[in-house]
This record gives C-alpha cells, structure tokens and sequence, in this order.
C-alpha cells in the first residue's frame, strides 16, 4: 500500500495544486475524465514507441537518440496535444486562458501516472534497484518532468485557443517535445542535468502560471471566446 501510495501520489499532488490554485475552478467530472484520457493515451503510446523504436534500431540510430528525440518524445507529446486539441478544446468548460495550463498538466500527469506503475512494479529489476527506491527517484524526476511538460504544453495551447491561432500550435508540441527529449538523453547519462533541466524549466513555468493567475485575479466572470 504505501508502494502504491508514492508512485501515484506525487502526480496527485501535482494536479491537485493546479486545479485548487484555478480561481473559477474547473468541474471534478472534466479533471477526471481529462486525467482518465491521460491514462488511456499509455497504450498507443507503448505499441508506437516500440515499433517505431524497432525501425529506428534496425537503422543502427544510437540508443540515446531513438529513447529521447526518436520516440517517447514525439510520440508521448502528440497524444497528449491530440487529447486537448481533439477534446478539451470542445469542452464548454474550457473557457479561459488558465485552463489550458490545468489541463494540459491534467492529461500529462493521467499519462505519468499509469506509466509510473509501469516503472515502479515491473521495471525496477532492469534499473537494478528496489521498487519503493525507483518510486521515490521517479516522484522527484519523471513526475514532476510530465507535469512541467504539460505547464508548456498547456500554456502554448492556451494562446492558440484564446489569443492568436498562429504558430502557438505548433510551440505547444515543439517546447514540449525538445524538453523532454533533452530530459531523456541526460537522465541516463546525467541524472544531475536532467534535474537541473526540470528544476529550471519548473521556474520558468510557474512564472508563466503565476502571471495568468494576477490576470485572472482581476477578472469578475470566466468566460472568454475562443477564437
């Protein structure tokens, strides 16, 4: 139980945060299912990760390169775009600017979650190590790297539906694409970079998340169009 506790606890927390700190809060049913659609987006994931994983092998890529810019990055940061692009944009109660930062570490952390099981109960022999010590490695590295994901992510999807359509679809996959990518080539080789990476990338997006809140803070009702 409290294996279980520490693997799913963190992204928790994380969305718990988000959603709390949302001063017109966003409805229990929508962050569930938005979470749910998280989960669900790990199982195209892992088969497209492993055959696209396998095309890129059979052309003697380096490892380092088809683990971070080759597969989980691209693969795993589509999804999740495509769940806000396909159907939190439609949702009536996507309505304002800070939603899509909500959201868009909503989904992201519904995918770190399952995926943190995945980690934690059956890889934790491959790593070498035990499997509470991989849960509480992951909850200070993965976890928060997925949320962080989903801040840039959400926050770029943000200006595409509520301020200008532009190329801010296009940043809301390229920023989280590269940071990622960058996360899984230093993790196995530099676990102290790829910390520093989340660490600094964390700063930067709270920043972003603290403006829309004084922005929000002065507002009287929620809605805004989207264009």
């Amino acid at each position: 139980m409290n294996l279980l506790f520490v693997t799913i606890f963190p992204s928790l927390l994380i969305v718990f945060f988000f959603v709390s700190s949302d001063k017109f809060k966003e409805p229990n049913k929508e962050i569930i299912k938005v979470f749910f659609y998280g989960i669900l987006i790990t199982i195209p994931a892992y088969f497209l990760n492993t055959y696209i994983g396998e095309i890129w092998y059979a052309t003697n890529a380096s490892e380092g390169l088809i683990s971070s810019f080759l597969t989980a990055a691209p693969v795993e940061e589509s999804l999740k775009l495509a769940v806000l692009y396909f159907f939190v944009y439609k949702m009536k109660d996507f309505n304002e600017p800070i939603d899509g930062i909500v959201y868009g570490v909503t989904v992201s952390l519904g995918f770190a979650t399952l995926e943190n099981i995945y980690y934690v109960y059956l890889l934790a022999d491959y790593f070498d190590t035990t499997s509470m010590a991989l849960a509480i490695v992951r909850s200070f590295s993965a976890v928060p790297a997925h949320a962080v994901f989903g801040v840039f992510m959400g926050y770029f999807f943000m200006k595409y539906s509520f301020i200008k359509k532009g190329d801010n679809l296009f940043f809301a996959f390229i920023v989280p694409f590269v940071l990622h990518g960058c996360y899984n080539l230093f993790v196995s080789s530099n676990f102290y970079v790829a910390f520093l990476l989340i660490v600094i990338s964390w700063i930067v997006a709270l920043r972003m998340f603290s403006r829309l809140k004084k922005t929000q803070g002065k507002k009287r009702r929620e809605y805004e169009k989207k264009i």
